[in-house]
């Protein structure tokens, strides 16, 4: 039986209890439910068949969801893919736990919970009780990626210090004991001067010191997972060393309990396993602490002071003091501190460490200035709007690292197999021993294959090699302006077939100008123009600012606008001095019964409109929206990729396919309402190929979370970016392509790294359980089992570091 509680949201009165604690009570294996109006509260005592899953699932039917939380805990001590597995089911059983997902690269794990069913703390104890230190991670991202580099360092120095001193006391084991096979003349002169049982005692020596020196730590780890009965990489480590040194110490020490011919020494097995091993560790760590440098560079982009006016005065304050609303004071040359609007100074500002664009961004006054981002040669002045976590840096460094905490659908094929991959070597090992025993040359020989088995079968580079270039792909991702808010976009995107583009502020550059008046009435071109601008003054949409541009640019004064009401879809209608103005849409024309056959417009890629004063046509007015300077070559790019491209408009059917033509998209859906999008997106997908949507408005969300994979271009709205997959963080579509582009290089540096881990494995133990022995007399050496071991994560994390270099369209 499992008690639950839950903290539920949305109740107002007796009936919302009566209702949850129905749907509640109904959800097969729940044996009692009490649900608490003015705690908000509900606890829940439930058995097979029941799940904490099915109980979420009922409240969210109901429209009362139970509140969620999520945590980060770094974990240290983790190794393998085993690991990684045992921790995930420690903190997976912790009550109220609805995901945990820990992650190998980053040390960490991201656990979402029920806030009333258990703490932080507690799930940072049910890490620890697996055998791995475990503990909240720290709020401020600049001192908890400081702490986590210092530790890698430290642990990479830790590391070489150990291999350092174990080559050391290894290398007369080495030489001593393998010189005697190798070198001509060697085995006589340790005969004919120290002699073989001296010999054997220095190398019992030596061979201690390694293992009780820097070889402890596999035994501190791994037999006490051992006896928990949940083995991992140290456990292997440890069995095999010790197995090779335990009969070493039978051979020296007592060789008349061995068979006759039976007693040799395999020290220089142990002492070099320990040495190699250690080797592999300190590079692997090497290569972790370049794997994080993405996030700790966008941190540093930061400065830690600004020049703030307070008082009068301007002085230098600390980042974490600014708040809204301070002035600050911008130099030439220096990082701008936060984000803000520019209130005074003209300069080019470098954002493309932030946007992935190259070149500089002209500021004045009114213009946005982001944290982080560099002024050129001129002064400014900027008001901050966003400070702490809100910034747009900040924001980023935490989509960043979310993407690269997220565990993908192929990470759970690795997860099933690494579930029973240790037991499985271990029991390898035993009927691998058994059998040389049997069928052998003898009881040495048995030992040797047994521990190369063990040696050989590392579930390291299985645990690595998915999260590794997960972390290092979305980290080159950020720098290229491309932010996978979900990581598991990056796998979605290989499904994709079909790319459906908003036009407008996607596809164009979402800032349309007056082109065209045909007048009809009575009334002349500033005359409608007077009537129109003033009516569109009161809405939001792009053709009201186009209209208005048109307006101030002729210098004419908007008279007063009463009763304005908006359309939705269609247009707008208000009264101008005493008459009755409509501007809209065709549609809009026809569903008022105006005829508008009167006006045309002439010419290709123009959004006509219609106006009527008091019931009849006066003009028509046309706007054009340019089209952006890098949508054709972004098309281009999506086409190369195999990719079919679509766009979705508003606009009328001839206007869209004008543009449409102009940069070489396949397929158009014109003339949609906005409330019309998500079915258009269903539409483009009927034939069963995924689909992603790219838009920039708050009316492209539906759109954006109903595709397979949402992609919201960075200069849009904030409803369009948090409901999106993937981010960009420039308005250049090219940015659609790089994502792709991005995402076939992280799915093939996953599927390099995959067949590798689960290759090397297929491959060598066999080897090293002596197959070849029989018909060739080759044997794999516990001491190349260890070296190969070693090299498999090396390479994997190796490989995963390529993507540092990566760019779309070429191969990584």
């Amino acid at each position: 039986m499992t008690d639950l509680t839950l903290n539920i949201q949305g109740m107002h009165c007796a009936s919302c209890v009566g209702r949850v604690e129905k749907t509640l009570r109904g959800v097969p294996g729940v044996r009692e439910a009490n649900v608490n109006l003015a705690t908000e509260q509900g606890r829940v005592s439930f058995d097979d068949p029941a799940t904490t899953d099915d109980i979420l699932a009922a409240l969210l039917k109901t429209g009362n969801p139970a509140s969620v939380e999520e945590v980060t805990l770094d974990i240290d001590g983790m190794h393998c893919a085993s690991c990684v597995g045992r921790v995930e089911k420690a903190l997976r059983a912790a009550p109220g736990v609805v995901e945990a997902n820990v992650n190998l690269a980053t040390e960490s794990a991201l656990v979402r919970y029920l806030p009333g069913a258990v703490t932080p703390q507690a799930l940072a104890g049910y890490g620890s009780d697996s055998g791995y230190k475990t503990k909240l991670r720290s709020s401020d991202d600049h001192s908890h990626h400081d702490h986590m580099a210092h530790t890698k360092a430290e642990d990479a120095a830790r590391l070489k210090r150990a291999t350092l001193l174990a080559a050391i006391l290894a290398l007369p084991v080495f030489v001593i004991e393998m010189g005697s096979h190798v070198i001509p003349g060697m085995h006589e002169l340790v005969m004919n001067t120290i002699g073989m049982q001296t010999s054997r005692i220095l190398q019992f020596a030596l061979t201690t010191i390694i293992l009780v020196g820097p070889g402890r730590e596999f035994y501190r780890i791994g037999i006490p997972a051992l006896l928990r009965a949940a083995p991992e990489m140290n456990s292997l480590v440890a069995l095999g060393t010790a197995a090779a040194y335990l009969y070493s110490v039978v051979a020296t020490f007592a060789p008349g309990v061995l068979p006759e011919g039976a007693a040799n020494v395999y020290f220089e097995s142990a002492a070099v396993i320990v040495v190699l091993i250690l080797l592999g560790r300190w590079l692997e760590a090497r290569a972790k602490g370049r794997t994080g440098a993405a996030i700790r560079k966008l941190i540093a982009l930061q400065p830690d002071t600004a020049r703030v006016e307070r008082d009068g005065k301007t002085i230098d304050r600390p980042i974490a003091e600014i708040v809204k609303g301070d002035m600050i004071h911008v130099r030439p040359g220096e990082r701008i501190a936060v984000d803000g609007a520019v209130v005074s100074g003209d300069s080019h500002v470098d954002e493309s460490m932030i946007s992935g664009e190259p070149l500089p961004v002209h500021k004045t006054e009114g213009d946005a200035v982001t944290g982080g981002t560099v002024n050129g040669a001129g002064a400014l002045v900027f008001r901050a709007t966003h400070v702490g976590a809100e910034t747009t840096l900040s924001r980023i460094v935490a989509m960043v690292e979310q993407a690269q905490g997220a565990k993908l659908p192929i990470q759970s094929v690795v997860d099933r197999i690494t579930a029973w991959f240790v037991p499985a070597v271990i029991a390898a090992a035993l009927l691998t021993l058994a059998a040389w025993l049997v069928f052998g040359p003898g009881g040495g020989h048995a030992i040797v294959v047994a521990v190369a088995v063990l040696i050989i079968a590392c579930p390291c580079a299985m645990g690595l090699a998915v999260p590794t270039s997960i972390m290092v792909g979305t980290g080159r991702a950020a720098e290229l302006g491309v932010l996978f808010r979900k990581g598991d976009a990056l796998q979605a995107l290989q499904g994709v077939g079909v790319v459906a583009l908003d036009k407008t502020g996607t596809v164009t550059e979402g800032r349309p100008e007056l082109t065209d008046i045909v007048v009809t009435g009575d009334l002349s071109e500033d005359e409608v123009l007077r009537f129109a601008a003033a009516v569109e003054g009161q809405s939001e949409h792009p053709v009201a600012h186009a209209l208005l541009r048109a307006a101030e640019a002729k210098g004419l004064e908007l008279p007063a606008v009463e009763g304005f009401r908006s359309i939705t879809g269609y247009g707008v209608e208000a009264s101008v001095e005493g008459r009755k103005v409509t501007v809209g849409a065709r549609r809009l024309m026809e569903r008022e019964g105006i005829d508008t056959t009167a006006a045309v417009i002439e010419g290709a890629g123009k959004t006509p409109l219609y106006v009527a004063v008091d019931g009849t046509l006066a003009a028509a007015v046309a706007v054009s929206d340019p089209v952006k300077s890098t949508s054709r070559a972004a098309i281009a790019a999506l086409h190369d990729m195999g990719l079919k491209v679509a766009m979705i408009t508003g606009d009328a059917q001839s206007t869209a396919e004008a543009i449409a033509a102009e940069v070489g998209i396949d397929k158009v859906v014109a003339e949609v309402l906005p409330d019309g999008k998500v079915a258009a997106v269903e539409a483009l997908r009927k034939d069963g190929a995924k689909l992603a949507f790219v838009g920039d408005g708050i009316n492209d969300a539906p759109a954006l979370a109903a595709a397979d994979v949402g992609i919201a271009i960075g200069t849009g709205t904030d409803v369009a970016i948090e409901t999106a997959d993937v981010v960009l963080m420039s308005g250049d579509l090219g940015g659609v392509a790089r994502a792709f582009g991005l995402s076939r290089a992280v799915m093939r540096n996953i599927h390099q790294n995959l067949a590798w881990a689960f290759g090397y494995n297929v491959a060598l133990i066999p080897v090293a359980a002596g197959v070849l022995y029989p018909a060739f007399g080759l044997q794999l050496s516990p001491m190349l089992a260890a070296g190969a071991m070693a090299l498999s994560s090396v390479f994997v994390l190796s490989n995963a570091l390529r993507l540092r270099r990566a760019n779309p369209g070429e191969t990584a």
